[in-house]
């Protein structure tokens, strides 16, 4: 067995004692406000829908040492990863004294960026009077790397994912660098769509380093600089005082994915939580092996859900900083599915991900009852749509779809709702799906019944149906079809995820995780999302919620029979009555 590392946020810079609390306030909203104008930007000049309507990219902005100093709200998930890109790309150029202004590097390394290889990180530089202070980073989802599909559930090593970019100058000293521009071009199905999204995120770091820039000549570097630090300080302030919150021990909770996208047998797999006075260890060390299909998570993206996970718990819903992250630490082992090593794949490293902010809280369930939720749906139950266009390039775009949220003591949860992995991101809009592409929905409605009973309800998935208007082919990534939502302190699951292909002749298959399905003209995808776990026994569920739920048809009748015997008489009048 091989060692394990231990992942901990930097260590506490210079003293903040001095920061005068109204120029800090300012300077932390400058800097957010800067992370907000790289993401308008991006979104205004992007090709892509999965970036402009969806929201699947993040925008934020680092100091020199590499600690996030804002970003802008967008994919959770790749929050706390853009600090390895940072780290990744000056290193391959071979250290910071190499960086130059105008400078854009370009990386993608799975095990560098925490994601697939079409999730493309640039970085930027800022600088002030020559001096390096900082950077602006964007990754975001092209839509095509030339990988052996346009999306794929079933590779075997990371040559199979799509061109990588080790870490190399885009621009170089605000010049374009047209042969890495050029090769990106060429090992995609889609230049004018990637090419457009190059050049959006090129806009959207020189907009975040020229904010930078400009924000901190305004204050002065000696103000800036001390004001930065008292922000990380208040930051891991906050956690503290909300993670001191919750009693000392040591919790575990098990995950299961369905597959590796390769076999077909279960992922199971156990994460370890350890709180101590205000330090939270979440240690992953105990993982399975590499799998051999692309569920693996590398290190950043292990890291950035570790981050994810504590910060929704305690973060009070503060935009996070590096500061937030220093009472966590983060243990791996080398090889295993949350830190695997070249040439491992990782191309659907995002879903295993999602699993692990679930049980993550799922173990933090046993010390912090009141605040942690029931199990949600647990995947963004994802669909991947590419067809031919004579004469021009093919199309493609993707989707996730909302799922329902678990219960918690003192709330019903939510309905239809992005997995909180994705919680800034959105789902598609049907205008533009259907304006742009051959496609056409038929319906996209809450799931009635599909929430998990309890004394709260979990929320409600939904059913949604999506027609080919051409063939075209799809790519499936639909997980938890056999684990569904757990429920809390005696509430029950909620339906799990699935998916299926309908054809024109009324035949069906299930189709859950597939690579490059065709989809004939005619055929409907019809994916049906998990229902939120439930929390407390059902017996305890107010009269007054179930005659509600069933006015509003977020239950059938037999389903409140069933579960809430306490509530609904069975009768010729079919009553609902107060026991």
């Amino acid at each position: 067995m091989s060692a394990t590392r231990v992942y901990r946020a930097r260590s506490v810079g210079a003293s903040s004692a001095d920061a005068d609390p109204i120029t800090t306030e300012v300077i932390r909203h400058g800097l957010n406000s800067a992370a907000e104008q790289m993401k308008r930007a991006l979104i205004r000049t992007s090709f892509s829908p999965v970036i402009y309507e969806i929201l699947d990219f993040a925008a934020a902005l680092y100091d020199k040492e590499g600690r996030m100093l804002s970003q802008a709200p967008s994919n959770p998930l790749f929050m706390g990863t853009l600090d390895f890109c940072v780290a990744g790309a000056t290193d391959a150029i071979g250290g910071e004294d190499r960086w130059s202004p105008g400078d854009i590097v370009l990386i993608n390394v799975p095990y560098l960026t925490g994601s697939h290889q079409q999730d493309a990180g640039v970085v930027m530089p800022a600088f002030v009077d020559d001096a390096l202070v900082g950077y602006a980073v964007i990754k975001a989802h092209w839509q095509d790397m030339g990988a052996k599909e346009p999306y794929c559930t079933d590779t075997i090593d990371v040559f199979q994912e799509g061109l990588i970019f080790p870490g190399v100058k885009l621009y170089e000293s605000g010049r374009r660098v047209d042969a890495v521009y050029e090769i990106a071009l060429a090992n995609t199905r889609m230049p004018e769509m990637v090419g457009g999204d190059i050049n959006a995120e090129v806009v959207g770091v020189r907009t975040g380093a020229s904010a930078l820039e400009q924000l901190i000549r305004r204050f002065g570097s000696e103000v800036y600089w001390r004001s930065v630090e008292r922000v990380f300080d208040h930051g891991e302030e906050v956690m503290r005082r909300g993670l001191g919150a919750l009693p000392d021990g040591r919790y575990s909770a098990r995950g299961r994915m369905d597959s590796d996208g390769v076999g077909d047998d279960p992922v199971e797999f156990e994460i370890v939580v350890e709180i101590e006075g205000s330090d939270v260890t979440i240690d992953f060390s105990g993982a399975p092996e590499t799998a051999r299909g692309p569920i693996n998570c590398p290190l950043p993206s292990t890291v950035a859900v570790s981050r994810v996970a504590i910060a929704m718990l305690a973060g009070r819903n503060e935009p996070p900083t590096d500061g937030h992250f220093r009472p966590l630490s983060v243990i791996t082992r080398p090889g295993t599915i949350f830190d695997p090593e070249p040439p491992a794949p990782c191309y659907l490293n995002g879903w295993l991900a999602m699993q692990a902010i679930d049980v993550i809280h799922r173990a933090f369930a046993d010390a912090a009852a009141s605040v942690i939720p029931a199990g949600s749906g647990g995947c963004i139950c994802g669909a991947i749509w590419w067809g031919d266009r004579p004469g021009d390039e093919p199309w493609s775009d993707s989707t996730g779809h909302p799922i329902g949220q678990g219960a918690h003591a003192g709330s019903d949860g939510a309905h239809s709702l992005m997995h909180l992995g994705e919680a800034a991101s959105r789902f598609a809009s049907a205008e533009v799906f259907e304006a742009r592409y051959p496609l056409l929905w038929q319906r996209v409605e809450l799931a009635p019944d599909s929430a998990g009973a309890g004394c709260f309800q979990g929320g409600l998935g939904v059913d949604a149906s999506l027609v080919a208007l051409e063939d075209a082919w799809v790519t499936c990534v639909v997980e938890r079809t056999a684990f569904p939502a757990w429920g809390l302190q005696g509430g029950e699951s909620g339906r799990p995820n699935a998916a299926r292909l309908v054809l024109p002749d009324g035949s069906s298959q299930p189709c859950s995780k597939v690579t490059g399905l065709h989809v004939p003209r005619g055929a409907a995808l019809e994916i049906s999302t998990g229902g939120g776990g439930g929390f407390g026994n059902p017996s305890q569920r107010n009269p007054a919620a179930v005659a509600e739920n069933l006015l509003d048809g977020y239950v059938s009748l037999a389903f409140a029979q069933r579960h809430y015997p306490h509530v609904v008489v069975p009768s010729k009048t079919e009553r609902v009555v107060e026991t």
